[in-house]
């Protein structure tokens, strides 16, 4: 394999990620209203914070399956056989579910982690806020689509797609955070 094929592997992968990406940074901005912890604590701390709200949850979750559809419409026109490396379509909808929700799911646990460990919302938790996420989506597609997820991201010279996303990650999440922090969308810039 030359190096133009792992580049294009990894920016695929990379494409394919997209759906699991925006749903943090949708969340934080149709979020609001009521928490899903409901304000309850646990061991004297909350559960999750104020940071994390049901209006968040869905319209992040549902902000990243739509995106993918977009990206779906736009892939398959470049490429209608192979339909963005998914398969029947309604696979394709059962793993930008899982992409999307996961992310979420993950982002939620991140949070709940940091309660436990008697960390403020906001506050900057190095490598868990930046990869709980990535984390949250590839547990949960692995769990309902493991074969999508093994022959996209690890079988072959595909593991180099996972390797650029996890390095990327730090730069995005830095770059979205900061962009987000402007707009007034995040209390803080990480």
């Amino acid at each position: 394999m030359d190096t133009a094929e792992i580049v294009l592997i990894m920016f695929a992968g990379l494409w394919l990620f997209i759906p699991a990406m925006l749903p943090n940074s949708a969340a934080a901005m149709v979020g609001g209203g009521a928490k899903i912890d409901f304000g309850r604590s646990w061991r004297g701390r909350r559960i999750l914070g104020d940071g994390k709200s049901w209006r968040g949850l869905f319209g992040g979750g549902f902000a990243g399956v739509a995106i993918g559809l977009i990206l779906i419409g736009i892939s398959s026109i470049w490429d209608p056989e192979n339909h963005w490396g998914f398969g029947p379509f309604w696979n394709n909808v059962g793993i930008l579910f899982c992409l999307s929700f996961g992310a979420i799911l993950g982002d939620i646990m991140g949070a709940f982690i940091k309660r436990r460990l008697g960390m403020e919302r906001g506050q900057k938790a190095p490598v868990l806020d930046q990869y709980d996420f990535v984390l949250g989506a590839f547990l949960v597609t692995a769990l309902f689509f493991p074969d999508w997820v093994y022959s996209t991201y690890i079988e072959g010279w595909h593991i180099t797609a996972l390797i650029f996303i996890l390095a990327l990650m730090f730069v995005i999440h830095r770059g979205v955070n900061i962009i987000g922090y402007k707009c007034g969308f995040k209390k803080e810039p990480w």
